[in-house]
Parts: structure tokens; sequence; C-alpha cells
């Protein structure tokens, strides 16, 4: 069957993307097309600039999955499509996936031969029998949204800023590994969490109001550390057990307080008990 499509990385797949999935949506129900969104490996400015760390929002797998509410996917090798011009790129999801319209983000430019201007990516198009539809850019009174705002929010431990922009709260996902077991020794057991997505930004560090899932477990409000080295601990309240080497899912609520050096044993215990009163009783 034909499709409507639309491209790019979507890190994040935050409230700006949503705006033009949206649409995709609609322009394939009043055409009776198939939506089809194309998203690639790795972020492609690994493969154009091999030096760069990118600091990503979201593993492959969330985001595929984020994505996957809104049509169908398909995951592209972008070291594999990077030499492609514009006009092999179009001809390639044409003849691939049967595209006969491709919607564009209002800053989105694909092909090795860098055009800036739509009009080019529609006189292409028009030659290959795919319509190209471009769209507006997405505004609201949060402002601009895109994944840099939302990634300089993340480190400044702004995540219900983060949040604003993404519309759901930003959510890490990883593995439970041994650490120094120092919150046990003084009754608050802790799980250190090593993220599956070698590249996704952690945020600020400091301590922070979560919600914690597991394979075991629905979500669960939780207090969270991070620590200047990036270093992630989460202490459960209202969980007893062994976590080690399962798989946990944070989402990130509300900024508690920095990270500090205390004076006694005694007067961290009490902090991390105020912490942890203000991570399941925000109000009090």
């Amino acid at each position: 069957m034909k499709r409507i499509a639309t491209i790019g990385f979507f890190d994040g797949v935050h409230r700006g993307h949503r705006y033009l999935f949206d649409h995709l949506q609609s322009e394939a129900k009043r055409r009776g097309l198939e939506s089809l969104i194309i998203t690639f490996d790795v972020h492609p400015r690994t493969v154009v600039q091999s030096s760069y760390v990118p600091q990503l929002l979201t593993s492959l797998d969330e985001r595929r999955a984020l994505l996957a509410q809104y049509g169908e996917v398909e995951v592209l090798p972008f070291g594999e499509v990077q030499p492609l011009t514009a006009a092999q790129f179009m001809q390639t999801i044409r003849d691939r996936y049967e595209v006969s319209v491709l919607l564009m983000g209002y800053d989105h430019r694909f092909g090795s031969d860098r055009l800036a201007n739509p009009s080019d990516y529609r006189a292409i198009g028009a030659a290959l029998g795919i319509e190209v539809l471009t769209m507006d850019e997405y505004k609201d009174a949060a402002g601009h949204v895109s994944s840099t705002a939302i990634r300089t929010a993340l480190t400044a431990g702004h995540v219900e800023e983060a949040q604003a922009l993404l519309g759901y709260p930003y959510t890490l996902s990883g593995q439970v590994v041994h650490g120094k077991a120092i919150g046990r020794t003084i009754g608050f057991p802790t799980a250190n969490i090593q993220p599956c997505e070698h590249y996704q930004i952690i945020p600020h560090a400091g301590v922070y109001a979560v919600s914690v899932r597991s394979d075991a477990f629905d979500w669960k409000p939780a207090m969270l550390n991070i620590d200047a080295k990036g270093i992630i601990e989460v202490h459960i309240p209202s969980f007893e057990g062994d976590l080690y080497h399962q798989s946990l899912q944070v989402r990130f609520l509300r900024f508690i307080r920095e990270e500090r050096q205390f004076d006694s044993l005694e007067d961290l215990k009490k902090q991390i008990k105020a912490d942890v009163d203000s991570s399941l009783h925000p109000d009090a």
C-alpha cells in the first residue's frame, strides 16, 4: 500500500515531533495512505563527525517504542544512507516503502548534496512521483521545543522544564549493578543503576523525586541521587528485596536539592530521611 512518510532521528520524541506525527496521521487518513516514520540507528552526526559524542534523550529501543504510537517505524543504518543524495534517498524510500507523500519538518534537511531550499526537495519529489509537504515550526507556551532545549534543561537539573518540553517525564532505563552498599549500612538501601544507553544524558548532580518500575513491580515513588561522577543510586522506600541485575526504568519528577557533603553520619541520615519524605510527600 502507498505510504506517507516522515524522516528524522527524533531523539526524545518530544512535543515538536508529535506535532509532526499528528499531521502525518491526519494526512494519512485524509489521503487513504499508511503512515510511516523513518528513523536511524545512530545519531547522524556520529557518522558525519567521528569525534562527536552524542547526549541522547532516548535509547534506540525507547525511541522505536515511542514512535510506534504514531505509525509504522523503519530504522535505517545511517552509515548506509549517508552517502546518498537527496534524489537517491527519495528514490530509495519510494521503491522500498512505496512512499508517495513525504512530510518534512520545518528545519529538516537530508541528502549528501545538502540542499537548503524546500523547493529543491519539492522539485526532486515531483520528478520521482513523490509529493513533498513541509510543516511550520511548532511553538507553544513552553517556547521553542527542541531536543537541544531539553538537554540544556536536564544538564541544569530542571527536570520539570524538560517534562514540559517532552510532554512526559524524562525517563532513564538501566540495569542494577553492585555499588559500595553504604546506603544499606545506614538504613537506606539503594540500587545503583547503569544506564542501558551509554550515551544517554544524565541529569545534573543532585537529589530527585522519581518514580521507578521493574519487571517485579509497577511504578513506585522513590528518591534518587546522582553524584558528581554521574553515579546513579535510587532508594525505593516501599520495596524490600534483591534488585541486582534487574532492569529499572526511572521517571524524573522533581529536583529536590544539590548534592553536598555532611559533617557527620547522623546529619547525612537526617537529610536522607528528609529527602525521602520530600519525594513521597511533595506538598508536606
